[in-house]
């Protein structure tokens, strides 16, 4: 059987990261979303797979090459345009002739998602779940374990299951999204919808692992949920005095040096220097080339490659996308916050500041629970930054 993956899509709210990648790549726990995918399917035995790109193809591909370094078979289709899922379902149309798997790739999923999908053997079928809030993904209404109405933006009280946007399709599949697009239906559940009397779809549960960030916020969430470590593995250099407990991944090259203390599940990459007398507690990641000066506190936080932290700084919750620069004594706290995402205002809560790449951050700078700020950025001495900042603001 063969696996189709969207892959093409930008992902515009989850804007600064994705300036310069596709959501699919950015990384979880040190692994990019769509790998998370991809493994999924190999575990199942699923190798031949088809992946949809468009945009920043080129960091997909180049990242996962012909797929032989994940024990599967990658080829590759191009939505020019991102017209939609059903439109880049379509690409492939021509490399799909039997019954395959469709499976979005901006979604953390695990293998026992793809096993219970496994498990109806023919027709359509759709794999759901439970959510707290459907509202951002539309709800499946279900009887006898068939899809009787998928509704989107529902009303409260409507129910808790939601499409995940995995599918198991026969080939003929591709007539009625065709008709679909021709239509002027975009996505795949607005073509399902469409003609849910013509097709018995049926409703899979699952007991695996699902889960999607919507929001820049959501990406602390998902990478506390894609921790999955056990033990220790510690490839660097661990100098004496450094308390390491629970599960601590430490890459090769890197040094944790005296005083520090790590309390895992953290994963740290390759050729980072951290501490001495740094803290770091439990569902933080930090990427490759990372520096975190001394006397430190960093609380369930992503921080991606190449990002230089000084000292006496203090960060919780947050997310610090690749190159960002910043100063001593940084006071980046997390709590219940109104965010602004294009133009709508959203209550969060445990919200800690979202940076975009190439940021740099003055000594003593202070920002504020939910604050935004985008990417090649820059904030003076001593600031204090709270809301949303575009890209390449200047704060002085």
């Amino acid at each position: 059987m063969k696996a189709v993956i969207l892959a093409a899509g930008e992902g515009t709210r989850l804007r600064p990261f994705t300036v310069s990648r596709p959501k699919v790549m950015i990384p979880i726990a040190n692994r990019p979303i769509l790998e998370y995918v991809v493994r999924a399917l190999a575990a199942n035995g699923i190798t031949d797979i088809v992946l949809v790109v468009g945009y920043m193809k080129e960091r997909i591909m180049s990242f996962f090459g012909n797929g032989s370094r994940f024990g599967v078979r990658i080829s590759y289709a191009i939505q020019e345009k991102q017209l939609g899922t059903a439109h880049g379902a379509l690409v492939v149309r021509d490399q799909i002739k039997e019954e395959f798997i469709m499976v979005a790739g901006d979604n953390i999923i695990d293998a026992q998602a793809i096993a219970d999908l496994l498990r109806q053997r023919e027709g359509v079928s759709m794999l759901v779940t439970d959510s707290e809030m459907p509202s951002k993904y539309g709800v499946v209404q279900i009887e006898g374990g068939r899809v009787k109405d998928i509704i989107e933006k529902p009303d409260k009280g409507m129910g808790n299951i939601i499409n995940t946007g995995i599918y198991r399709f026969p080939p003929e599949m591709f007539e009625l999204l065709e008709k679909g697009v021709m239509a002027g239906k975009a996505g795949i559940t607005h073509v399902l919808h469409s003609c849910i009397s013509q097709v018995d779809i049926e409703a899979v549960r699952s007991t695996g692992r699902w889960m999607d960030a919507v929001y820049p916020w959501d990406l602390v969430r998902l990478n506390e949920y894609a921790f999955n470590l056990s033990g220790q593995e510690t490839s660097g250099t661990i100098e004496a005095g450094v308390t390491l407990r629970g599960p601590v991944s430490v890459g090769a090259g890197t040094r944790i040096r005296a005083g520090s203390y790590i309390e895992g599940p953290v994963v740290i990459g390759e050729g980072c220097e951290i501490g001495p007398y740094t803290v770091i507690f439990p569902t933080t990641s930090i990427g490759n080339g990372v520096q975190v000066a001394p006397y430190t506190v960093i609380y369930n936080s992503m921080l991606m490659n190449n990002v230089s932290i000084g000292s006496h700084s203090h960060i919780s919750q947050a997310v610090i996308d690749d190159g960002c620069r910043i100063g001593t004594g940084l006071s980046a706290s997390s709590g219940t916050a109104q965010v602004r995402v294009e133009d709508e205002f959203f209550k969060v809560e445990k919200a800690g500041c979202m940076v975009g790449e190439f940021t740099q951050i003055g000594p003593r700078a202070v920002l504020s629970a939910g604050t935004i700020v985008g990417a090649n950025s820059r904030v003076g001495d001593g600031a204090r930054v709270c809301g949303t900042l575009e890209d390449r603001s200047i704060v002085v």
